[in-house]
């Protein structure tokens, strides 16, 4: 699973002049909201649950810190030549939400989704606090922290007005037993969930996300917690190469597997995204990440039911587990993919 993003701050402020300037920049690039293609049909509308029914969302996870949120999505947005439909961004469970790690919906978050949608990863951390004071799954799911955290996060939720895409526990999979048991999840999850709606929260859209990897199929079944609670179901899958010391996948290797299995063995009907793709790099073979996102439309309009795909740039922990753009003809590739008509789709 990709290094935790959201553990690296750094204290900055951006300069009102630069921030004029990216959007500007970026108001010029093409936004996809013209007379052609599905963009113009009214039946191409998505519908409350933010599934859009000709295509798929194009967005991305963006490297930032809190407090710099728009200038890089606005960079990243003018390299790629073309406005994001999802920011991806990431979230602790820090007691009263205070801080930007535990406050859903930041400032930052909220100028940046008057123009796009959000994903927000909600995690049953604190990064800052020490292991005895770490929430747990038991303790969530027996309404310990509503007063503190989840009622405070579900009335931002309800006060922000505007669907948003919202995870809990991303990659779940991956800390069984450490945070206790699938049904100790579920349990969680469902507590949330029902929570939220109680509080008038109910333009949260909610994303099971699981690493997709094909060893924990078994605790996937275990960790659903039923088609009433989940409105979209994700998977997290890359082509690491050296990093994990594997062979070079192509974009559909990496995708297609634990699709098909989801789609067979927990829902044949939800929407589904893939909220983290993406490659890293092959130095002996500098176009090798290009060819790689240029797989990209192609495969997403074969794999049924996948209405969002957000690409992850940035890096893991270790040697080779860089998986960001590495360079312009990688930019170039994505950019080409991203402008692809599958990803023009209407917002209203």
């Amino acid at each position: 699973m990709p290094e935790s993003p959201r553990r690296r701050r750094r204290p900055w402020a951006l300069p009102a002049a630069v921030a004029g300037a990216l959007l500007a920049a970026v108001l010029a690039v093409p936004q996809f909201t013209g007379d052609d293609g599905p963009s113009a049909d009214p039946r191409c509308a998505p519908n409350e649950l933010l599934v859009p029914p000709c295509g798929a969302w194009f967005g991305a996870y963006v490297r930032h810190d809190k407090p710099d949120l728009e200038e890089k999505v606005l960079a990243y947005e003018q390299r790629l030549g073309r406005r994001l439909d999802i920011v991806y961004t990431y979230h602790d469970m820090s007691r009263g939400g205070d801080g930007l790690e535990g406050t859903l919906l930041t400032e930052q978050e909220r100028r940046v989704g008057e123009d796009r949608m959000l994903l927000l990863s909600w995690e049953s951390k604190w990064w800052g606090g020490g292991e005895d004071r770490q929430p747990r799954w038991k303790e969530i799911a027996a309404g310990k922290l509503d007063k503190a955290v989840v009622d405070v996060q579900a009335k931002r939720i309800r006060e922000y007005g505007r669907p948003v895409f919202l995870s809990f526990d991303l990659e779940m999979d991956t800390r069984i037993p450490e945070d206790g048991a699938p049904a100790d999840f579920v349990a969680a999850h469902r507590h949330i969930h029902d929570r939220f709606r109680e509080l008038g929260a109910a333009n949260a859209i909610w994303v099971w996300n699981v690493t997709g990897y094909p060893g924990n199929q078994k605790l996937f079944r275990a960790l659903y917690p039923g088609d009433e609670y989940v409105d979209w179901i994700g998977y997290n899958q890359y082509n690491y190469f050296r990093c994990h010391d594997a062979e070079w996948q192509s974009f559909e290797q990496t995708q297609r597997g634990p699709h098909d299995w989801l789609r067979k063995n927990i829902s044949d009907t939800k929407p589904m995204m893939l909220p983290e793709f993406g490659t890293a790099d092959d130095p002996s073979k500098p176009g090798a990440q290009a060819q790689w996102y240029r797989e990209v439309p192609r495969v997403v309009k074969s794999l049924e039911g996948v209405g969002a795909a957000l690409q992850w740039n940035w890096r893991d922990p270790g040697p080779g587990c860089d998986l960001s753009l590495a360079r312009d003809s990688s930019w170039r590739a994505l950019g080409t993919a991203a402008a692809d008509p599958h990803f023009r789709q209407p917002h209203r």
